[in-house]
């Protein structure tokens, strides 16, 4: 599984789809998979909504799009891609050659479980020698018409999202880049990696400003500014990565509770060798949701319902406590298994501590103010955390198997991916000279969704 998509909440679910390959666990011959879920937080997987239709405008795949609702009909905009001649392509990365056209499927099913796709798509790209690609809309309702950005950009110049607008989700008007960015002047059989195509763009209101994410050189970018609604273009006026570590291609919805809830696809980083002949690859992040910072930066949480998965809590006693008794506490301190979620709070000072399982270092984490740019470590990934208001940091982090999620002081997010399979129960190792660095420790074992886990 890849990019998460067109997650939306109908009769009182939410419903996520995503990117799906069903015949291998590698990329290719991408469906639109299906899961639905009461509260965000447990999920079960329902049967896959589109598949590629043969000789249609998607037969060799039913890529990213978005769902909402129109009139009391769901809908999905995606894009289909069919192979065709070089020159005819916009989607020519060096291994395929595919004309992207974007699809419409709608449903009246209560459980959205069956879709009826158009038969030919709703748009076409433009006739562009130096358009880069034609892909994965976005959508929004405005002024009683619909809006949609499509991930593009210009050979040597940079990514762009292309708006659309329309009264019904089929006939198209061009009005113009939505926004737009710089190359980066690498020759790249890829333009993503060039920069040169801006992938899966989300725009959205966040508070009082509109909010941009896209994807391009393998990493997320956002940009907080201003929506010129007479001129339909977009002013950022700031920006940064919204993950420094394995995730790409998110996408956000509203929830029952009008919070703006982000997800991600988390990919791998081992060797496809390993992930092919494990027989899976690929997962969904867990939900953050977004809000914006007093300086209008962009801030995120881990949803707080997901505290309901918690277990068994260890508590680290606090500094003002003996040494000998925060030391003795971390002793006994074990998990049997590698999924928890973790509430440090720490000075900013040098700091290595890791959750072990007496062999293997299962999950690293320091933090370090004297390397600039790069304070926090977790795993192999590194993050910059500036300082604060204060002279402490809040890290929450959630480990499950090769998945470690972290957010610091709401504002920096890296996620990483850990194999080490643990062949003991886990417990925590903090330098002795490190442990007046932490004032404040929790640990919660967590549960599993359901019974039936898959993946190892």
């Amino acid at each position: 599984m890849n990019d998460p998509d067109g997650p939306i909440y109908w009769n009182g679910h939410y419903h996520m789809f995503f990117q799906y390959n069903p015949n291998a666990a590698v990329w290719g011959d991408m469906h639109w998979a299906h899961a639905v879920s009461p509260d965000l937080v447990h999920w079960k997987h329902l049967p896959v909504a589109l598949t590629p239709t043969p000789g249609g405008p998607d037969q060799e795949g039913c890529f990213s799009g978005s769902a909402v609702i129109r009139d009391g009909t769901a809908a999905i905009l995606y894009t289909g891609v069919r192979s065709v001649a070089p020159a005819d392509a916009t989607l020519r990365d060096g291994t395929h050659n595919y004309l992207e056209t974007q699809c419409l499927a709608t449903s009246h099913d209560p459980l959205l479980l069956t879709w009826t796709k158009l038969s030919a798509p709703v748009l076409a790209p433009p006739r562009d020698s130096k358009l880069t690609g034609f892909r994965d809309p976005c959508l929004w309702p405005e002024d009683r018409r619909w809006y949609m950005g499509i991930g593009s950009g210009q050979r040597g110049e940079g990514g762009r999202v292309l708006l659309y607008s329309s009264a019904d989700l089929r006939a198209w008007e061009y009005l113009g880049p939505l926004a737009s960015g710089r190359s980066n002047g690498k020759q790249t059989s890829d333009p993503v990696d060039a920069g040169d195509m801006w992938e899966c763009p989300d725009f959205f209101p966040l508070g009082k400003k509109h909010a941009l994410l896209y994807s391009t050189e393998r990493k997320v970018y956002w940009e907080i500014g201003e929506y010129d609604r007479k001129e339909r273009v977009f002013h950022p006026e700031k920006r940064g990565l919204l993950d420094q570590g394995a995730l790409y291609a998110p996408k956000s919805q509203l929830d029952a509770k009008q919070r703006r809830i982000l997800w991600g696809w988390i990919p791998e980083t081992r060797p496809e060798a390993q992930f092919s002949a494990a027989g899976w690859a690929g997962s969904m992040s867990l939900p953050r949701v977004l809000s914006l910072g007093a300086d209008n930066a962009l801030t995120m949480q881990f949803l707080p319902e997901l505290a309901v998965l918690r277990s068994k809590e260890f508590v680290l006693p606090g500094p003002d406590q003996e040494k000998e008794a925060r030391r003795g506490a971390l002793r006994k301190f074990t998990l049997s298994q590698a999924s928890c979620e973790i509430a440090l709070q720490i000075r900013r000072e040098k700091l290595d501590l890791v959750l072990s399982d007496g062999t293997n270092p299962i999950l690293p984490v320091s933090f370090d103010p004297g390397r600039a740019g790069g304070e926090l470590r977790l795993g192999t990934k590194s993050a910059g955390v500036t300082e604060g208001s204060g002279d402490e940091h809040e890290l929450r982090i959630l480990l499950d198997a090769s998945l470690a999620e972290c957010i610091v002081d709401d504002r920096v997010a890296v996620t990483e991916r850990r194999y080490t399979r643990p062949e003991a129960p886990l417990r925590l190792i903090v330098r002795e000279e490190d442990l007046d660095a932490i004032t404040a420790l929790d640990v919660w074992e967590m549960k599993p969704i359901s019974n039936d886990r898959l993946t190892s």
